[in-house]
């Protein structure tokens, strides 16, 4: 028979973490932020990037690179397309369903050339 020994109180349950007294608390600004918003040098970084894109070329420039790099350039374009789907009022945005109709396992079998 295999004895156990009894566990107490202190053993059982993990010790607390101390609170964050640093966290960010409800209404408070971040550090730099500003009276509207994220700080200069955000913007003042943007404008270097799109100064530096026209120096190389400009579109005739992405256009180079989506042929020799696409893998980069769809990244790029994937970080620029806006993450939201909007439709104009007059024509919403359709999204429409296309169901197959179902097979019994026999005629999936025989659909994609597998004898049972």
């Amino acid at each position: 028979m295999v004895q156990t020994t009894p566990t107490t109180e202190s053993q059982s349950k993990p010790a607390k973490k101390p609170p964050n007294r640093t966290a960010f608390k409800k209404g408070e600004k971040k550090p730099n932020q500003g009276k509207r918003g994220p700080n200069k040098v955000t913007a003042e970084l943007k404008d270097m990037i799109l100064g530096a894109l026209n120096d190389a070329g400009g579109q005739a420039y992405l256009k180079r690179q989506a042929e020799e790099n696409p893998g980069p350039f769809m990244a790029l374009v994937g970080k620029v397309l806006p993450t939201t789907l909007a439709g104009d009022p007059q024509h919403p945005v359709k999204i429409e369903h296309a169901l197959r109709p179902q097979m019994t396992p026999e005629q999936w079998l025989a659909a994609h050339g597998i004898k049972p």
